[in-house]
């Protein structure tokens, strides 16, 4: 079975780190022959390429453009049809506005997977819902209880993003060089988070209550993630504001974009993300955990299907001393740290291990309305 995943490609984020790894762990599910289809070219097309997997390009598409449309729905046909796909699966309302009709037109079976809870308000929502497909995947409980929102009555199932165990050099060499780069004694607890540069993700709370903690123990906080758009950069500065005007500028690293997160996670001791609002899944909740980081994280979203008092800590949304507590308890007790370790990995292979996941969604795609 050829199955088409088409993406728009101009960002870097969940949704294309989970495209990586279908095309990475391909080999595992010799049933399905993965391929891609962008319109931007970027990161993601770039690293599509550097596994060996087809990757299409169909041109960049303006929506306030028509005739891109036009012409990416023509090369998205070619390419169906020269290359047989069976299946083209859609990642987001705007990719889905954009080639659902054409999938449509050509005959191939059409699917749609969620990655954010739709709200179906917006105008890419209401334009995706003409196109309806024969099945919404969700990538957690949380998306699929909004599905109604864009697709009242399409079938959906829940299928986690598959996430790969990260092959790591050994760990206390990595530790002590990542520490070295980054100017981070050997005994500071590194409290880790590796986000884009959005308000939502929790950059702000993280940065208040670590003001707040009142810790015994040495401690460095690093804040991986480049600003993408003109509003994250004037985030990300606001950030190095606040961190200087807290007085702990000297105590937080900020790393800009990075393309070595899992080893940062390897030489970390907590990741903490307090998000501000729900996350859809939280594949680096995942990561964190197959690195062995206890995760602190917001009590909503996805992150409850993920995180539990084995791995880590849930606490209530905007509650910045329970956030300041939670720290304080890990940071100052190493021992609850390294027993969470064992938990943590099984936790999120448990989860998220490529093999059953991708078998699972070859099953579903496969599958006859």
């Amino acid at each position: 079975m050829r199955v088409l995943h088409v993406g728009a490609g101009n960002l870097f984020g969940g949704i294309e780190s989970m495209l990586l790894t279908l095309a990475r762990c391909r080999a595992l599910c010799p049933d399905m022959k993965p391929e891609f289809g962008v319109c931007f070219e970027g990161r993601l097309a770039a690293e599509l390429r550097g596994t060996g997997a087809p990757v299409h390009d169909f041109g960049e598409v303006r929506t306030r453009r028509p005739w891109t449309v036009w012409r990416a729905r023509k090369r998205l046909r070619t390419v169906l049809k020269d290359r047989r796909i069976d299946v083209a699966v859609t990642h987001g309302p705007w990719p889905h506005a954009v080639f659902a009709p054409a999938v449509r037109k050509a005959g191939a079976r059409l699917m749609a997977w969620l990655h954010n809870p739709p709200a179906g308000t917006h105008w890419l929502e209401r334009w995706a819902r003409r196109t309806p497909p024969e099945l919404a995947i969700a990538n957690s409980r949380f998306t699929q209880s909004h599905l109604a929102a864009l697709f009242s009555d399409v079938p959906s199932e829940v299928v986690y993003c598959p996430v790969e165990a990260p092959r790591l050099p050994e760990r206390g060499t990595l530790r002590q060089a990542m520490r070295l780069e980054l100017k981070t004694s050997d005994d500071a607890v590194v409290i880790l988070l590796a986000a884009r540069m959005e308000a939502w993700k929790g950059h702000t709370a993280l940065l208040e209550a670590l003001a707040r903690m009142n810790c015994r123990t040495p401690w460095m906080c690093w804040m991986a993630g480049g600003a993408q758009r003109p509003s994250e950069r004037k985030y990300a500065q606001g950030l190095k504001e606040l961190a200087k005007a807290s007085a702990i500028a000297e105590r937080v690293r900020f790393l800009g974009q990075r393309a070595d997160v899992l080893a940062l996670m390897a030489s970390a001791d907590l990741y903490c993300q307090p998000n501000a609002e729900p996350e859809p899944f939280g594949i680096v909740f995942v990561e964190a955990l197959y690195a062995g980081l206890p995760v602190l994280t917001t009590a909503f979203g996805g992150a409850l299907e993920i995180v539990n008092e084995a791995c880590g800590t849930l606490v209530p949304p905007g509650d910045v001393p329970a956030l300041a507590a939670a720290l304080e308890r890990f940071m100052d007790d190493p021992r609850l740290r390294h027993s969470m370790r064992a938990a943590c990995q099984a936790q999120a292979r448990g989860l998220c291990a490529p093999q059953p996941i991708l078998n699972r969604l070859a099953q579903l795609l496969s599958r006859k309305s």
